[in-house]
């Protein structure tokens, strides 16, 4: 059913789990990037090289865009490029808890071709491609029937400049609990946009991700018919500041309370 670039990439993200469950709970190189508790360990860097090593060996003239070795171009990949998280969750990881993923997306232009999220501690592969639906280990998948923002049942996550308070998240994710929303904040973007495509969650925002995060995770949403867009409704892209998935029914009433929320706080009434 799948395209060849999509089972390579079921197969990769597959085998760079196995090895992030290798180093779970065992003694580990932990150090940090620019942003106060910004982590790498060293199976971030050992499931990458491997990612890259054998989406090379099915694709080499394929062009790379990765969390922690960023971006490699190559002049003959007619604009493919494998958008890769080997290990989404980081911080989760290097603490023992077992909430991360890996993440791996094929991008040509402004369209995400494939996405994969790999959950290995519950063996989950979400898996989408494009105009072909999502899927959760061969059952397909479909945003939740949630019709009111009040009802629902959300997930978000904060910058690692949350200290700043970029635009205004802190004050956004307030709100949302004054109303008596129950919001979770798992650690993994990737995951809270997989669980949005399973109906686990009606909805996600976050500000300042990067690329990586988002890929997969994007394509999987749309392919179980929910809406991605940026939090004004403008149309998502994947190198935007800020992302709002949900499934649709909600999406227009939470784009509203976080943009009220936003010009509130920045017009001080």
């Amino acid at each position: 059913m799948f395209e060849e670039y999509t089972k390579v990439a079921i197969e990769t993200a597959r085998r760079a789990g196995r090895i992030l469950l290798e180093g779970f709970g065992t003694s580990f190189k932990i150090s940090s990037k620019e942003g106060k508790n910004n982590l790498v360990t060293e199976y971030d860097n050992r499931s990458e090289e491997f990612i890259i090593n054998n989406l090379k060996k099915h694709f080499p003239d394929f062009s790379f865009l990765a969390e922690e070795s960023g971006q490699s171009n190559n002049n003959k990949n007619n604009g493919y490029v494998w958008v890769i998280d080997p290990l989404d969750g980081t911080v989760n990881y290097a603490h023992n808890l077992p909430i991360f993923s890996v993440s791996i997306a094929l991008i040509k232009e402004k369209n995400v071709l494939c996405g994969v999220i790999y959950n290995p501690i519950l063996d989950e592969m979400f898996v989408a491609e494009k105009n072909k639906g999502a899927y959760l280990n061969d059952t397909r998948l479909s945003v939740s029937n949630c019709d009111k923002l009040d009802n629902s049942f959300l997930v978000t996550g904060f910058p690692y400049n949350i200290d700043s308070n970029p635009g205004h998240c802190v004050d956004q994710f307030v709100q949302m609990l004054k109303r008596g929303i129950p919001v979770r904040r798992l650690g993994s973007a990737a995951l809270d946009l997989a669980y949005v495509a399973a109906g686990r969650f009606d909805g996600f925002w976050e500000i300042n991700l990067n690329p990586w995060d988002v890929a997969a995770g994007f394509l999987l949403v749309e392919e179980a018919g929910g809406v991605v867009t940026q939090y004004n409704l403008e149309p998502y892209w994947i190198f935007d500041n800020n992302i709002l998935a949900t499934n649709g029914l909600i999406h227009n009433e939470l784009s509203e309370t976080l943009i009220a929320c936003y010009f509130e706080l920045n017009n001080g009434t």
